[in-house]
């Protein structure tokens, strides 16, 4: 069943429920005037509602609806007129979430613990996310059952099966109209009304297809937003907030766009544009290049608009200028968008700015202590240890296992779709190999139970998994910008010298699984660190193959990675954002969990894809790594102890033979 349809209307209410004009007259007010109304977001909170980190068992002073809490009762003591949105990506994302919907369940008249805080706090409208679908429709439903706001959505129907889309129903509320009281600048209140509609990525079908195909369909963001909003004029909106869960881009639009908020504020009629699921903010200097965009204002082409990132990291803000004229009607003359923070970043550290609201906390108390239980349970066996000691300078147990979930999950993605049958390669990266973070900087999971909060360890940035599509010599040149990692080796000198190159950040040296290669240290590095080609002659990717045989230059491949690597990070040739094929809903370290959760039982060796190539002579290749590195040497890797290294490290050398 829907869980709503059609429009909502949420009649004039209190001073205290409504938060949007604390001062009524009786009868009729005419006359111009101006007013002020302020209109917050928060959006991609993923469940992050407690100031807690659940991975490191710990607080966070970087997230948590109960830090943004405190920002919104801020800003609305600034602003009597203002209105409380909910962008989506609201249930799923964090340990919290999958406790309530794997573990706990929603029962008959439970509230989930988002909507115990977001009831609080007093939202007006919510909108839905992607990841609202992960958990399947029936757990929607109960979820949201517990709010005490509308939801709306207008690009998500329900399929009928007739495919005849003139009758198609809408699955959720299109859009609200709320009738609200507006205190303007004469110390009198007058009525207005507030349009807010909703958009999901259509890429919803795709991403949980298993919990939607046959139930729901979803359209294009624009084209239903030129169906909507002349719509929501015609009934009297006098201010009408886009509310899009998508991202901002001035590529070329096409159908069914992922990214179209670029595309809405063109649309005329929209005053306002709240929008998410890029986990970026806006405006911020990230946007400062692009066309139409001014980040002072915080507009797209002259519509304020905002994005307060992720996780409870920030409070969205737009403030529009309203003017009524002496008929009795409202329209924006101006307005501004802009965000604020709960926390600062000082180097490495990060400087809460606000503290968590108690009454939050409070009431999601014991969800919160329970998910931190159901953290310490185990989700699987590991039966040896997995370190990243050597992570750099061999296979790596603690990069396989990353590689292997990346590839079972793309695989299972691309069924049933045009990319079925090209062959998924994996990437991966030594995240914690020690380097700044010093000689304990490493991953250490001991052999046995291995519990939620172990992923972490092994994953511990929260990328979300993307894929990209590129011919077998674009993998050869992405894995020789990856060999930039690596000193080059004089064959002829038996004085010792350094395998790793300091300037070179471990997370951007990539192993590729699902290919086998050699890396030639004689040989100079072909690209720089900033991507630019150094030596178009050299060449350190040798003997490489797929499925034993020489890869086909021309071939097509598909190669899991993350958004990080695929939209630019590291300057990686082709890995600039044009060649991926999948941006998925999940995070990696997600994909880690779900993999180990399905393996129950696993062996995490590394299958020894690839190898440095044999050096001839005498030659004294060294490395730094954790003095605890030597009690895990039993011969396997050509490696053997060399003493002490500067800084609490120790020295490793490699047998290059």
């Amino acid at each position: 069943m829907p869980v709503s349809i059609g429009m909502t209307l949420r009649p004039l209410a209190s001073a205290t429920a409504i938060c949007v004009g604390v001062i009524s007259v009786s009868g009729p007010a005419i006359g111009d005037t101006t007013a002020q109304l302020r209109i917050l977001e928060t959006t991609d909170i993923h469940v992050h509602v407690v100031d807690y980190d659940y991975y490191a068992d710990k607080p966070s002073a970087s997230v948590g609806l109960a830090k943004v809490a405190t920002l919104i009762e801020q800003a609305r003591a600034e602003n009597v007129n203002s209105l409380m949105i909910d962008n989506g990506d609201l249930i799923q994302g964090n340990p919290l979430g999958d406790y309530m919907a794997k573990r706990r369940g929603l029962e008959k008249d439970d509230v989930h613990p988002v909507y115990k805080a977001m009831n609080l706090i007093d939202y007006d409208v919510g909108n839905i996310g992607n990841h609202e679908f992960n958990y399947g429709l029936d757990f929607l439903g109960k979820a949201l059952a517990g709010a005490k706001f509308p939801y709306v959505s207008a690009n998500v129907y329900q399929d009928d099966g007739d495919l005849d889309p003139s009758n198609d129903k809408p699955y959720f509320a299109p859009y609200v109209i709320l009738e609200r009281e507006l205190l303007a600048e004469d110390g009198k209140s007058y009525p207005i009304k507030i349009g807010v509609i909703g958009f999901v990525p259509p890429q919803v079908m795709q991403w949980d297809k298993a919990n939607l195909a046959g139930k729901l369909i979803a359209r294009d963001i624009v084209d239903t937003a030129h169906r909507y909003v002349p719509e929501m004029r015609a009934l009297g909106a006098d201010v009408v907030i886009a509310v899009p869960h998508s991202g901002l881009t001035t590529a070329a639009p096409k159908a069914l766009d992922e990214n179209a908020t670029y595309e809405l504020s063109l649309i005329p009629g929209i005053d306002a544009i709240l929008f998410g699921h890029a986990h970026q903010v806006f405006p911020s200097d990230s946007y400062a290049d692009m066309p139409g965009v001014d980040i002072r204002s915080g507009t797209i082409n002259g519509v304020p608009a905002t994005m307060p990132g992720f996780w409870g990291s920030h409070l969205g803000l737009v403030d529009l200028n309203l003017r009524r004229s002496d008929a009795g009607k409202w329209r924006v003359t101006s307005g501004t968008g802009s965000v604020r923070a709960v926390f600062k970043r000082d180097g490495r550290k990060k400087i809460p700015l606000v503290d968590a609201d108690p009454k939050i906390l409070a009431a999601v108390a014991e969800e919160h202590q329970a998910t931190i239980a159901y953290m310490s349970e185990a989700v699987g066996k590991v039966e040896a240890p997995i370190n990243s000691y050597f992570a750099l300078v061999a296979d790596d147990p603690s990069i396989q296992i990353v590689t292997n979930a990346q590839k079972w999950y793309v695989e299972e993605l691309i069924k049933g779709t045009e990319y079925d049958g090209i062959p998924v390669l994996s990437a991966g990266a030594p995240f914690k190999a020690g380097g700044r973070g010093g000689p304990d900087y490493y991953t250490l999971v001991e052999s046995g139970d291995i519990a939620l909060r172990n992923v972490a360890d092994l994953y511990i940035y929260p990328n979300t998994l993307r894929a990209v599509l590129l011919t077998g010599g674009e993998v050869r040149e992405w894995l020789e910008m990856s060999a930039g990692a690596f000193n080059r080796i004089d064959p002829t000198s038996g004085a010792e010298q350094a395998l790793l190159n300091p300037e070179f950040p471990s997370y951007n040296y990539d192993v590729i699984d699902g290919v086998t290669y050699e890396i030639d240290l004689t040989q100079p590095a072909r690209y720089a660190k900033d991507g630019t080609l150094a030596d178009p002659d050299a060449h350190r990717i040798t003997e490489l193959k797929f499925d034993g045989a020489p890869i086909d230059p021309e071939a097509k491949f598909i190669v899991a990675t993350n958004n990080y690597r695929a939209g630019g990070g590291g300057n990686f040739p082709r890995l600039d954002g044009s060649t991926t094929i999948i941006e998925a809903p999940d995070e990696n370290r997600t994909v880690l969990a779900n993999y180990i959760f399905e393996l129950k039982s696993f062996n995490p060796s590394a299958d020894m894809n690839w190898s440095f190539k044999a050096i001839p002579g005498d030659v004294n290749v060294t490395f730094s790594s954790s003095p605890s590195a030597s009690s895990v040497l039993d011969g396997t890797l050509p490696i053997e102890a060399a003493g002490q290294a500067d800084d609490g490290f120790a020295k490793y050398r490699m047998i290059m033979k």
